[in-house]
């Protein structure tokens, strides 16, 4: 019971910690936002930036257990869900 609260503890600590990190780092070492800020994108260009910085950043994640890509429903599912984190 004790080792089950500390692995709790331990996630809950590593979750607070990326969230105040401000989300996934893209693979530049930056959030998309930080480096759509950065280029000074305002409108529709930083809004197309961000989709396509985290498109390109989850992609190469979009692997199964076996280390096959996923593909269908899988993939869209995955990267949905890797992209409101990103």
């Amino acid at each position: 019971m004790k080792s089950l609260i500390l692995a709790t503890g331990l996630v809950a600590l590593t979750i607070c910690g990326a969230w105040a990190q401000g989300a996934s780092p893209a693979p530049g070492g930056h959030s998309c936002d930080a480096q759509a800020a950065a280029k000074n994108l305002h409108g529709a260009a930083k809004t197309s930036f961000v989709n396509k910085c985290k498109r390109d950043a989850c992609e190469p994640k979009a692997v199964s257990k076996k280390g096959k890509s996923l593909s269908g429903a899988a993939k869209n599912s995955f990267m949905k869900s890797c992209e409101r984190g990103a």
